[in-house]
């Protein structure tokens, strides 16, 4: 593990850092200390230094690690860890970011694109959001605050299943999610067209939940759903490209983004789609059952 951390920071000190960023922080090494500055001139030179905080925290305790290491056979352990976390307060406004990484996977390129993909992400929100910031007048609130993180969603010995989420608050409020689900004994990334014999899975998805938008309408009147055709943002169906993951049970899930395919206040919204609904287009029956 100490040698799988120590890569993955020298591959995240070789990432390039933007030309505007790394003169903030060139700056800030040179500046002599002097009276505490304001906070809305200098946010883009604390913000720097936080992000250059790496921290590992590996989802897993020493009492553990020791117990694991008195058990005589112990499979490969594939994990995830918060490989870099940055937070800021400035301006009324406030960001924490968190980057997963995955560890344990004898697969590199996967195990390399995927993390390499994690720290892209945070790198764009970090630079949007310091983006925000330099943009305002002296004096002038942000109100801003997003906050990006990871949960892991299944972890069995077939499938892992993590989403990485980014809530913002900004006048209104957003979520959105990104998936990826790993099959940990082959070392592939599952796509939903590798689950299935052919495309007529879309149209048969799409269709159970229209039919779960409707009633649950009916059941819950404070809920809507832009299912209806006079909708100007109808639902129409899912494509190849939707967010999906396997749940613990076994379930393909359904994910749909804030203002996807309902108003906002009805934030993120998911669907599990019933096997029995599948099971003639699956491919087989090791994931989804």
């Amino acid at each position: 593990m100490e040698k799988k951390l120590k890569d993955l920071r020298e591959e995240y000190l070789k990432t390039p850092i933007p030309k505007e960023l790394n003169d903030v922080v060139q700056a800030a090494l040179n500046e002599k200390p002097r009276r505490k500055p304001r906070v809305g001139g200098n946010i883009l030179v604390s913000a720097a230094a936080a992000l250059l905080i790496v921290t590992a925290s590996v989802n897993i305790s020493p009492a553990v690690a020791k117990a694991m290491s008195d058990i005589p056979i112990v499979d490969k352990v594939i994990e995830v860890i918060t490989f870099v976390e940055w937070k800021e307060e400035a301006n009324n406004s406030s960001a924490v970011i968190k980057t997963p990484a995955i560890s344990g996977l004898e697969n590199k390129q996967l195990e390399d694109s995927l993390n390499d993909k994690y720290l892209s992400e945070s790198k764009q929100l970090y630079k949007e959001f310091t983006d925000s910031m330099s943009k305002l007048k002296e004096g002038e609130k942000g109100n801003i605050s997003v906050e990006s993180g990871y949960v892991i969603l299944t972890d069995n010995e077939t499938i892992l299943s993590v989403q990485r989420y980014t809530d913002t608050i900004q006048a209104s409020s957003s979520t959105e999610s990104q998936f990826d689900t790993v099959d940990k004994k082959n070392e592939v990334l599952l796509t939903l067209n590798s689950l299935f014999k052919d495309d007529r899975y879309l149209h048969v998805i799409s269709e159970n939940i229209k039919e779960q938008m409707k009633r649950q309408m009916a059941e819950d009147p404070e809920k809507i759903y832009w299912v209806e055709e006079d909708d100007l943002t109808a639902f129409k169906g899912i494509d190849e490209k939707q967010n999906f993951y396997i749940n613990e049970d076994g379930k393909l899930v359904i994910a749909f983004n804030s203002y996807e395919a309902a108003p906002g206040y009805m934030g993120a919204v998911e669907f599990i789609i019933p096997t029995k609904v599948l099971s003639d287009h699956l491919v087989g029956d090791q994931y989804i059952h």
